[in-house]
């Protein structure tokens, strides 16, 4: 039946497609022309003296589209030979208004308002800027067809305050912190928003960017009138020193025992832009530190690798590159690298990205004695587009890691083209490569179909993937192989007027994957959700899956139910809860236990509490258990029905003194209770604090000193003794890590 469902919605997506191709999306026709200023617009006087073009017809994406904003707001724009600058006046209710001192880029529960800039005019790549009613900033970079990529940072200058009715800020975006051509007379596409959270996450825009149109970036606004403008000479160098002690225990090694190690490192960041589109970046011992610790996630009895996001500042800038549909870079893959360089560079319809970069790695994970002890890994990426209109986008991407005499080699041709105002289609092939350390080969294609429809109510997907059994990507970040998989989603809402229900509608998915040697059913889905969106930023969410999954050679007929909370009614709290139960397998039972099908439970309720502007404190607790269903005996002849349970919290406080001093504690802990007569797994527990001070003048400039200790139910026995040994207690007497740190680093610009 499932095959039936794919093979309809199929043949319905082609006919619509083929339709859609009568007429194609056309260009945003509104415009506005920038004035030059002589000295920069003054925020105070903003309403008494001409600051540039008026722009006020802002209107909303979501919750109506087309609607004017909700409340009044006005922008000017103007811009001299050095910055662009942008006033924005928000009318509002003081009381009403979001506003938070806090860290750069934690912005996304306040209002805000927001520029987008597309320099090239190309309706594929924009930046974006953003600030809070407070003038904190976000910075982020949008692409077509990419997930938005707020890592990015760049420097700019902002200041807001509120008033007695509304808000007021004003940005102040300098030329050489974006790239443009060289052109004597400049024509961009620019865009403006405001969002206000509690009236639904209200979206407005000048121009109107339409939910009735796909794609966000080729709907922008012409700006023209910038003239005589330029980059100039931009380079920038960030010097950084690192210096930290810690004292941990070595626990995977064949002799366990306590180690200190003291740390100084310094090294620079380099970046140099030539006629304002060409960017260099080089590294010598680059800054590939993370401070920030990474977000909890149940990581027990999953089948397939849990991955982290990326947090590194190297890894991250200009991460959009090297994006493809099948994941061929993931950074993460570079575990401890010591040196990197980057070039990226976009001109004419063309977009150039190149990454190097070394990883220490492989050679120490192997043993002592190995004579491969030391060595490390050589990386490189390479990506090329091409823009062919705004309506078809052409990439090539090639990664190669090299380990001693093992190799990895891949290279993807992929093309994203716009058909009609809400269709696209997106394809990849790629062919890989690989010779393992024995000198075994293997190459392995493959290939990925995507159609998309994205409209105002009603949105569709039908996606393909077809990886070969002999399909490697060292460097990417591929799920699984072997296998031919259609997946196909169907999205509707009705949205109604006037009304604290502000709109609703059914989610429904289904799957279906089969192997290339035998083509046998590996495993199916079908998925269906229905969703209530309401005033006050809430969402009320009801999930039923019903699947089949194929697991060593044991078919297993899996259910899951699911209700979902998420709510920011009030501006000092924020509740998000998830309740879900249902059956999973038992992907590590004990030894001589075959894998089984058995209950699963998991609750997970995050609550934000900001009682100040200052203040804030998050609050995550994670439970997760699986258990025996009647009729599952253990080897031992244990009667108990857990199979484990895995219990995960957070406390997570922030301070933030200034705009650029903050102080933030964070305690976490996490429990492993397994019965081991079912599962391969042991008691564990850890309980970790985390203290760290910030003083950030901007992403460049930064000060940060921080202190870690973790602690864990683990005593060593003979530490004095030739062959020590380590064994599980029930306590957390024994601390395994401590670190303190210290991390500066400073932006000199020329």
């Amino acid at each position: 039946m499932t095959g039936r469902i794919c093979s309809a919605a199929a043949r319905y997506a082609v006919l619509s497609i083929l339709l859609c191709l009568q007429g194609q999306a056309g260009a945003n026709t509104a415009q506005v022309r920038i004035p030059r200023v002589s000295q920069a617009p003054n925020l105070e006087t903003v309403l008494e003296s001409v600051a540039g073009a008026e722009l006020s017809d802002f209107q909303q994406r979501e919750p109506g589209d087309g609607v004017p904003s909700s409340l009044g707001t006005h922008a000017w724009i103007s811009y001299d030979e050095d910055n662009l600058y942008v006033i924005f006046v928000c009318e509002d209710q003081p009381a009403k208004v979001r506003a938070h001192l806090t860290r750069r880029e934690d912005i996304t529960a306040d209002d805000r308002v927001l520029v987008f800039l597309d320099p090239f005019k190309d309706g594929r790549r924009a930046y974006v800027f953003a600030c809070n009613p407070l003038g904190i900033q976000m910075d982020g970079i949008l692409t077509e067809g990419q997930e938005d990529d707020y890592a990015f940072d760049v420097l700019w200058h902002s200041e807001g305050r509120l008033t007695a009715d509304g808000y007021r800020v004003r940005m102040t975006i300098p030329f050489r912190s974006v790239r443009f051509s060289n052109a004597p007379t400049q024509v961009w596409g620019i865009a403006l928003g405001r969002i206000i959270p509690r009236n639904n996450n209200e979206e407005s825009y000048w121009p109107l960017i339409t939910k009735r149109v796909e794609g966000f970036v080729p709907q922008f606004a012409t700006a023209d009138g910038l003239e005589g403008i330029s980059a100039g000479r931009n380079m920038q160098f960030i010097p950084y020193g690192i210096s930290s002690g810690a004292r941990f225990l070595e626990a995977e090694s064949a002799f366990p025992g306590f180690r200190k190690e003291v740390e100084l490192r310094g090294g620079l960041d380099s970046k140099l832009v030539f006629q304002s589109a060409y960017t260099v970046d080089v590294a010598l011992n680059p800054d590939f530190s993370q401070v920030e610790s990474d977000e909890p996630q149940v990581t027990l009895n999953q089948r397939y690798e849990v991955v982290y996001p990326e947090r590194r500042p190297f890894f991250t800038e200009n991460a959009g590159y090297f994006q493809t549909p099948v994941q061929l870079f993931f950074s993460r893959r570079i575990a401890d690298p010591q040196y990197g360089a980057r070039v990226t560079a976009k001109t004419a319809g063309w977009a150039l990205g190149a990454l190097v970069s070394d990883d220490r790695a492989p050679g120490r994970l192997v043993e002592t004695t190995d004579p491969l002890r030391g060595e490390r890994a050589e990386n490189a990426v390479m990506s090329l587009r091409r823009e062919i209109g705004k309506q078809v986008n052409l990439g090539l991407l090639g990664t190669s890691r090299d380990f001693a005499r093992g190799w990895n080699r891949a290279l993807g041709l992929d093309a994203r083209v716009k058909l009609g105002s809400t269709w696209v289609v997106a394809t990849q092939a790629v062919a890989t490569s690989t010779r393992h350390l024995d000198g075994q080969r293997l190459d392995g294609p493959g290939l990925y179909a995507d159609v998309l429809r994205d409209g105002r109510s009603f949105d569709y997907e039908l996606r393909y993937m077809d990886l070969d059994p002999d399909f490697r990507s060292d460097l990417g970040y591929v799920k699984r192989v072997d296998m031919r998989q259609v997946k196909q989603q169907v999205d509707y809402r009705w949205r109604r007027k006037k009304s604290m229900l502000v709109k609703y509608g059914p989610t429904v998915v289904t799957q279906m994957t089969r192997d290339h040697l035998n083509n046998e059913l590996q495993d199916w889905k079908v998925e269906s959700k229905f969703k209530f969106e309401f005033t006050g930023a809430t969402v009320l969410e009801a999930q039923r899956t019903e699947e089949y999954e194929l697991f060593k050679a044991i078919g297993f007929r899996k259910h899951a139910t699911q209700l979902q909370l998420d709510t920011a009614w009030l501006k000092w709290l924020a509740l998000s809860a998830t309740y879900s139960q249902g059956t999973e397998v038992n992907y590590h039972p004990a030894k001589k236990v075959a894998p089984f099908l058995a209950n699963l439970g998991e609750a997970d309720l995050t609550v934000t509490l900001k009682p100040s502007q200052r203040l804030s404190l998050d609050q995550t607790y994670i439970y997760s258990y699986l258990r025996a269903r009647p009729g599952i005996v253990a080897p031992d002849g244990s009667t108990s029905r857990r199979i484990f349970e895995n219990p995960i919290l957070r406390w997570k406080l922030n301070v933030q003194v200034t705009r650029p001093l903050s102080l933030r504690t964070i305690v976490d802990y996490e429990g492993v209770f397994p019965n081991s007569s079912l599962v391969r797994e042991e008691r564990e527990e850890h309980l970790t604090g985390d203290v760290l001070a910030t003083y950030l003048l901007n992403p460049g400039t930064a000060l940060y000193v921080g202190y870690t200790d973790r602690h864990e139910n683990l005593a060593l026995d003979g530490a004095s003794s030739l062959q020590p040994t380590l064994r599980r207690t029930e306590s957390l007497d024994q601390s395994t890590s401590r670190q303190f740190f210290f991390k500066f680093s400073y932006l000199i610009q020329r």
